[in-house]
């Protein structure tokens, strides 16, 4: 039997490492965690999306008591951002989040299995892959494409 490695490349770095439009939109996810809906979890998920034509959208997590009937904070971003701009693709995607204290997390957040699958849409619709920027207060994971959190998916791109 042969077995198959499969490896990811991830930056890690800190906010001053980045662009000027990179810390932009680590800022707007951090801003959105605090626009969150969430209840029953307390875990604020903040996303922000920058497309090709310079427009910036936020997302946020938003919880349902008749769960699963939420959203994660990326998915409301992308979808906001399919439905405003339909034809412009992503080129970038921020993820901030708060843990139950309230406090900023220490380590990045990584989106959800359902989020990666998503996001790998969107790249799949614009045939671009999306760069994102996960945020934690110790160091930012800078990931070029869902291709590094997915290896292996469900995608024609």
């Amino acid at each position: 039997m042969e077995q198959l490695e499969l490896k990811s490349t991830i930056s890690v770095c800190q906010m001053e490492e980045l662009t000027a439009a990179e810390q932009h939109l680590i800022e707007l996810a951090i801003e959105a965690t605090t626009r969150s809906y969430a209840p029953y979890s307390h875990f604020r998920v903040g996303a922000a999306v920058r497309l090709a034509n310079g427009s910036e959208i936020i997302g946020c997590n938003q919880e349902n008591a008749a769960y699963p009937s939420g959203l994660c904070a990326e998915r409301t971003a992308l979808f906001s951002a399919g439905a405003q701009f339909p034809e412009e693709p992503v080129e970038m995607l921020a993820i901030a989040a708060r843990g139950t204290d309230g406090e900023l997390t220490e380590e990045p957040t990584g989106p959800c299995g359902s989020c990666r699958q998503v996001i790998i849409e969107s790249e799949t619709r614009s045939y671009k892959k999306i760069r994102i920027l996960l945020y934690g207060r110790r160091c930012i994971y800078v990931i070029d494409g869902i291709s590094q959190l997915m290896p292996l998916s469900f995608t024609e791109f």
